[in-house]
């Protein structure tokens, strides 16, 4: 393990002071408990972090490790002083063009008309269950008069599905309406 002030270790690979006081407050740089630079892990991290689609024309980025090398993973500390997992510059990568790939299927299926936005439904369904509850709650005082009159049972359940089948059409069409326009509404 080979210990070097940032000065030092600047100088042996040919880096400014300032780039190494760059990759410092980056959190790139493996320090000891007395801010001297770790060169070995220091290099294997940055290899870990670093752009590889970036040329190493000016020596400020590391090789890549040996292949056969097993990566260690080296402590990130985070301000609060608890170390953290090291950042690999490849899988975070890989999220995020798959997180910009399902964004795009998203907006595609969208546009598309496959989805619709939740608080638009939620809101149609709402005011649908109110209506429907609505509907069938005022039945009995329109029902009362006309079915005291009756006194055939079988008259009485005819008139009761009767009135209650037309409730529920009414209720359908009506939120069928207002489903439709709320979906326009959001177009």
């Amino acid at each position: 393990m080979t210990i070097l002030s940032r000065t030092e270790y600047a100088n042996t690979k040919g880096w400014s002071r300032q780039y190494v006081g760059k990759l410092a407050q980056q959190g790139r740089l493996v320090l000891t408990l007395d801010g001297k630079v770790d060169v070995e892990a220091t290099d294997q991290y940055l290899a870990m972090t670093s752009d590889p689609s970036r040329t190493n024309t000016l020596g400020k980025v590391p090789m890549v490790l040996n292949p056969q090398e097993r990566e260690p993973e080296f402590p990130h500390v985070s301000p609060a002083g608890l170390p953290t997992a090291a950042p690999d510059y490849q899988k975070a990568r890989t999220r995020l063009a798959i997180a910009q790939a399902e964004k795009a299927e998203t907006e595609v299926r969208h546009t598309n008309g496959e989805l619709v936005e939740r608080l638009v439904v939620d809101e149609a369904a709402f005011s649908s269950g109110r209506m429907v509850r609505d509907l069938l709650l005022a039945l009995p005082a329109k029902l009362a008069p006309e079915l005291s009159a009756m006194g055939d049972p079988w008259d009485v359940e005819k008139h009761l599905m009767h009135e209650l089948r037309s409730a529920l059409e009414d209720a359908e069409r009506i939120a069928t309406e207002d489903f439709n326009h709320a979906l326009t509404m959001m177009s």
